[in-house]
């Protein structure tokens, strides 16, 4: 995407906020045969859609209590997702992610095994579904919160799958939070199972980065009670020359703070997209 219909995007968005696209929005059950269920997902596809054509896809993973349709739904302004997936030509997926799964399997409930289904399950039905880049220079993931966590997980465990990722406010450190969001009905106690609470935090999972192998974007504002954790991740990110994008802005943990953030991770993505000419 050019960086002057970007700019021209941003300008008119802010003097006209109705401004409406034409992106369409599909409701789709998928089957995960990991845990025996079908379960639902969004797919927005942008207004240049064909089959065609090929097309980037953006993995969008909402919250702790949320659900597939927060991001079409919940953003101040509802056709935020919409009006970037035209913009950008991009493909978003928002699938369901449990109440509380944290995106990982968990190794204690079989019926919470998020990451093979996001990471193996929905991106297979993605691929044979639509009309998508199937490979690692065409796939993304982002996040907000529990998603945020989930997406940095996903990516940093499975680069064969996606070649960028981003979080928002994301939960990136388990360990300070032993008794919220139900992380101990995934984990077991962590004064039982400190093990893998360490095993399954993103911010101890900075080993399996190599320099420029991933394009990453880490997202947080300074009012957030997940500031601290992101700030250590990226400290640990800089200490391990992992290059990123790490921006911290005025926000708390609202959907205020990341309808205005996905602007700007989609706009990174979409950067990357372009460097891998797509």
């Amino acid at each position: 995407m050019k960086l002057l219909q970007i700019l021209k995007y941003f300008i008119f968005t802010s003097l006209f906020p109705v401004v409406s696209f034409a992106a369409s929005v599909d409701t789709v059950n998928t089957y995960s045969k990991v845990m025996n269920k079908e379960i639902k997902a969004v797919v927005v596809k942008p207004n240049t859609y064909s089959a065609s054509k090929k097309y980037p896809t953006l993995y969008l993973l909402h919250g702790a209590g949320g659900n597939y349709a927060d991001w079409v739904k919940q953003t101040p302004d509802r056709e935020t997702v919409e009006n970037l997936s035209d913009l950008f030509s991009m493909v978003v997926v928002c699938p369901d992610g449990g109440v509380t799964s944290w995106y990982f399997d968990s190794p204690i409930d079989k019926t919470y095994q998020y990451e093979t289904y996001v990471s193996n399950e929905l991106v297979n039905y993605i691929d044979q579904h639509y009309a998508t880049i199937k490979d690692r220079s065409g796939r993304a993931i982002t996040g907000l919160s529990m998603g945020g966590h989930g997406a940095l997980y996903l990516a940093f465990r499975h680069q064969d799958v996606f070649g960028a990722c981003g979080s928002m406010s994301g939960g990136v450190d388990l360990r300070p939070f032993p008794e919220n969001w139900n992380i101990s009905k995934r984990l077991g106690p962590y004064s039982e199972n400190p093990d893998r609470w360490e095993g399954n935090s993103v911010v101890n999972l900075t080993h399996l980065l190599v320099p420029n192998k991933l394009a990453m974007m880490i997202d947080c504002g300074d009012g957030d009670f997940f500031y601290k954790v992101n700030v250590a991740l990226h400290d640990k990110l800089l200490d391990r020359n992992i290059p990123h994008d790490f921006i911290i802005r005025p926000g708390v943990h609202n959907w205020a703070y990341w309808g205005n953030a996905i602007h700007y991770q989609m706009l990174f993505f979409s950067k990357y997209f372009e460097r891998n000419h797509l």
